[in-house]
């Protein structure tokens, strides 16, 4: 059972999958940073959404923290950096709540056009200013878009319901891809100076933040329109509002802020500005989704399986072939950690067959799972591997082929003193290993196997049973693999429980046996 710390409201719905699956979910929301840090002792997982700020003290509090999940698209209020180095997996639902943003982005786009909530104030206020609230129409305006991610694109289709001419600018994106969306791509600059409608669908980085200043609405088309619905802090507050005044830009539709919760901006003195508080994943249906969806990457991330929407990950991507074989990939790690003796200084990763064709990053990412889970202390995750082994000196080269002599996919690790390959066999996909340093064999990974090179000849298994038999430990299965190069063979047995230090050093003694290895494979 794992302790989920949930600091801000989550749709029930995610929290009954949470307490399901049989963990102790604790809800307290409205936490200051000292009583978060107290908090957050103990807890495995926390969940937050845009309030909790998940800095570097909240995750050194958080010593047993596995993961993060932020409810919702943006993960800026948390130190992805620094969970990263802790090897704390960073999970959000980015697809939850985008349908809710391109709906609020257009709602804004239509009340800053038409000045709806200023009229509709004068009206309740006793004022009929039919006159004085004049609006502007959608229809043979241009949009720009800024940024065509999910969201960027759907507000994109809905513009062009509205007759409205559009053009963008994201470096990310084809320009086959922008005229299949019917999207002209341009420069920053020059979508700022064609656009009548400016809509911003970027994430916050060090290079987005104040990427809508004082000297980009300087240069804009006269009576621009912005709409920010992203993240606070990319449109800079105190240039659009002097932009504003000045007459340069004619409005702006603002959702998100600099700071939040925010009730004091520059932008609110304005009567040609429209702002909302942060509300454009706000609908009962974003909220649903991002509960379910956070709730089920947590218990990936806490189960230790693959979790497709990390964002600290560098490969987080795993299609439906690639994906069975992330157990495999770690157990191999396991078993080539434990025939060596020590980290070896140079690991090659082979991809044969079938397999080979697609995205192998995340296969190495596993097998680095494996492979320093079984000789660390350290908190091992998808995320945390690839640094030991920047750290430990471990270099990883991978290749890939999609010819395969034996099996239809084939995983091979090999470093300078052992190997170990292994592919899923049958109609069930189950795993097999058919090769330990350069013996085939045919075994199913166990948690606890042993693995002996001998002399070959007769007499040898029985010097092996012999000595497991009398440690009452049992042989769940065994495979037999001669040497093509040289007169030895290879033993490679699972067993019910891990075979005892002295048996293992009687068999190391053992004449015809060269050298015995305890395995244990997860």
């Amino acid at each position: 059972m794992s302790r989920i710390l949930v600091t801000e409201p989550v749709a029930e719905a995610g929290i009954e999958i949470l307490r399901s699956a049989g963990n102790d979910v604790d809800v307290r929301t409205g936490l200051s940073p000292a009583e978060l840090q107290q908090a957050v002792a103990g807890a495995h997982a926390l969940i937050v959404r845009s309030a909790t700020t998940v800095d570097a003290d909240v995750l050194s509090a958080g010593s047993e923290l596995v993961v993060v999940g932020r409810a919702g698209i943006g993960v800026d209020n948390v130190d992805v950096a620094t969970a990263t180095r802790r090897g704390v997996m960073v999970v959000n639902a980015p697809q939850s709540n985008i349908l809710s943003a391109a709906e609020h982005t257009m709602a804004l786009l239509l009340a800053q056009a038409r000045n709806l909530p200023q009229a509709h104030a004068a009206l309740v206020a006793g004022k009929w200013e039919r006159s004085r609230w004049e609006g502007v129409e959608l229809h043979g305006k241009t949009l720009g878009v800024v940024g065509l991610g999910r969201v960027g694109a759907l507000v994109a289709q809905r513009a062009h319901a509205f007759g409205m001419r559009l053009c963008a600018y994201d470096p990310y994106v084809s320009s086959e891809r922008a005229r299949q969306m019917g999207v002209a791509l341009t420069t920053l600059e020059e979508l700022m100076a064609r656009s009548d409608f400016v809509t911003v669908h970027l994430p916050k980085t060090p290079e987005t933040l104040g990427l809508i200043g004082k000297e980009l609405l300087a240069a804009a088309k006269p009576g621009l329109r912005i709409v920010n619905t992203a993240r606070g802090g990319i449109v800079d507050e105190d240039a659009l509002a002097e932009a504003v005044r000045s007459g340069r830009v004619a409005g702006a539709g603002i959702d998100v802020f600099a700071t939040e919760p925010s009730t004091s901006s520059p932008l609110f003195e304005l009567d040609t500005v429209v702002v909302t508080p942060h509300l454009a994943a706000s609908t009962r249906e974003a909220q649903d989704k991002a509960g379910v969806t956070i709730a089920e990457q947590v218990l990936l991330a806490l189960a230790g399986d693959f979790v497709p929407l990390a964002v600290n990950v560098g490969a987080a991507e795993a299609s439906e072939t690639v994906r069975p074989f992330l157990p495999l990939a770690e157990r191999l790690g396991r078993v080539f950690a434990s025939l060596n003796d020590g980290l070896p200084d140079r690991l090659e990763v082979e991809y044969q067959g079938a397999l080979a064709g697609y995205d192998t990053r995340i296969l190495t990412l596993s097998m680095l799972k494996g492979l320093f889970a079984a000789g660390t202390e350290e908190p091992v995750s998808y995320v945390n591997a690839p640094q030991l082994a920047e750290e430990r000196g471990l270099e990883v080269r991978e290749s890939t082929t999609t010819s395969a002599r034996d099996f239809v996919n084939l995983i091979t690790l090999r470093g300078p003193d052992h190997a170990v390959a292994g592919t899923l066999a049958g109609v069930r996909a189950e795993p097999r290993i058919v090769m330990v340093d350069d013996h085939i064999v045919e075994v199913p990974p166990a948690r606890h196997m042993l693995v002996v090179r001998n002399d070959d000849r007769p007499g040898m298994i029985g010097v092996v049973g012999l000595a497991l038999g009398e440690a009452e430990v049992s042989i769940s299965s065994m495979a037999v693999g001669p040497s093509a190069h040289a007169s030895t063979a290879l033993m490679v047995l699972s067993t019910d429980r891990p075979t005892p230090a002295d048996v293992l050093d009687r068999l190391a003694q053992a004449d015809g046996i060269l050298d015995v290895h305890s395995v244990t494979s997860g």
